[in-house]
């Protein structure tokens, strides 16, 4: 009898600190209940979470900021085939002086460098009928896939059709996922649906589910944000030489804007120091022709190969890369990442300005190939800018940019 009268005092005592939290969490400006209730299925919608804390004081209970409910973000994205070119403007628009060459009186030497492609581009919605009109901020992405976002504790959905004649996949750099959302095909003891993921075929569509907990985000020496990649993972580095890459931004949680975007970033930029090798292309002999089957007949061709590889900013040569333009005493980010060659080996640097990259003071970082880092800088030096790779042979051949800093 004592026993079961404890155990109903217990509950009956446990029912009333629920009906009381229940009453005090509005005040709070949150509802556990409505948290605990909330769908998944859509673009925004919230991700269940229960955790409360008491108030240090008056034992008024509140929601912290690191209980913040997260969102699921869906993304529609295809991989498409396109004829890409590197020089939509025209050749050498940053006036740079170079030694001339006999390169430079040969035939079709100032004309367009276009190649056939496959990348990443997001539509509207699953039916792949109608493509997303990319932001003016961020038509910098160039040759980029388009940008995903997450704060911490989101989960983030793409459904990705595969709209070319290859096998492809999307594999994500720094998220969280399951075997079935890893894009990436080797011998790992998974089988049959849990290897879909893993080759998606010509036509197909595939659901990657992605998470972003804390060890997605940023860490102690990290701003409010963090830059990650996503690419094909079949072939790796012909599938991304191809042009299958794009960013993926994390911001920390409690710090991001609905778009996932960090509060206390006026302005963001994504930089890609890729050096595109052609001849690595799972489009190779289409765009090179009869010498790219001499190319696989024999010994590898340096010279075919030099000929073949663009040293580019965002897919762009010759500061073709759209200007990037910010004011005076602005809170600019910039995300740097570099491609996956052996010599994507890059010395990213800005004239005029400075950064701030892993609490120190920089104006070049370096990049290693599959590089991802993230500088800060609050530009005081009005004017146009070089911005490029210090490695001269990627200098030299057009990996090349230009900003812009107004009053």
């Amino acid at each position: 009898m004592n026993r079961t009268w404890a155990g109903k005092r217990v509950a009956s005592q446990q029912r009333y600190y629920e009906i009381i939290l229940m009453l005090l969490l509005p005040l709070a400006g949150g509802s556990a209940l409505a948290q605990m209730t909330m769908p998944i299925s859509a673009q925004g919608q919230r991700v269940p979470h229960t955790s409360i804390h008491p108030k240090a004081s008056g034992g008024v209970t509140q929601v912290h900021p690191e209980d913040k409910p997260g969102v699921v973000r869906t993304y529609y994205i295809a991989a498409d085939e396109v004829d890409w070119d590197y020089t939509p403007r025209g050749r050498n628009l940053a006036g740079l002086p170079h030694v001339e060459s006999a390169e430079d009186e040969a035939p079709g030497a100032g004309s367009h460098r276009i190649y056939h492609k496959a990348i990443y581009r997001e539509y509207t919605n699953g039916t792949f009928k109608t493509l997303k009109i990319r932001p003016q901020q961020w038509e910098h992405l160039g040759i980029l896939g388009p940008l995903i976002r997450a704060e911490v504790g989101d989960i983030i959905r793409v459904v990705f059709r595969n709209n070319t004649h290859l096998t492809v996949t999307m594999h994500p750099h720094g998220l969280s996922y399951k075997k079935d959302a890893e894009g990436a095909l080797y011998n790992d003891g998974t089988a049959g649906t849990v290897k879909a993921d893993d080759k998606v075929k010509p036509g197909d569509t595939y659901t990657y589910l992605w998470t972003a907990p804390e060890s997605s985000g940023p860490a102690a020496m990290d701003g409010s944000s963090v830059l990650w990649m996503y690419h094909s993972h079949f072939v790796e580095s012909t599938d991304i030489n191809t042009g299958l890459i794009g960013p993926i931004i994390v911001t920390a949680r409690g710090m991001a804007r609905p778009d996932g975007s960090p509060k206390d970033v006026d302005r963001e930029f994504i930089i890609d120091f890729a050096i595109f090798d052609e001849t690595d292309s799972w489009f190779f002999e289409r765009n090179v022709g009869k010498q790219a089957k001499t190319f696989h007949s024999k010994a590898l061709d340096p010279a075919l190969r030099e000929a073949n590889a663009l040293y580019t900013i965002n897919g762009y040569i010759e500061a073709n890369l759209p200007l990037l333009t910010m004011r005076k005493g602005e809170h600019v980010r910039w995300y740097l990442l570099s491609n996956t060659n052996e010599d994507d080996i890059h010395m990213a640097h800005w004239h005029g300005n400075t950064v701030v990259w892993n609490r120190m003071r920089m104006d070049s970082i370096f990049l290693g190939p599959m590089a991802m880092a993230t500088a800060d800088m609050i530009p005081e030096n009005e004017g146009t800018w070089l911005l490029h790779c210090h490695v001269s042979d990627h200098f030299k051949n057009g990996m090349v940019g230009l900003y812009q800093v107004l009053p």
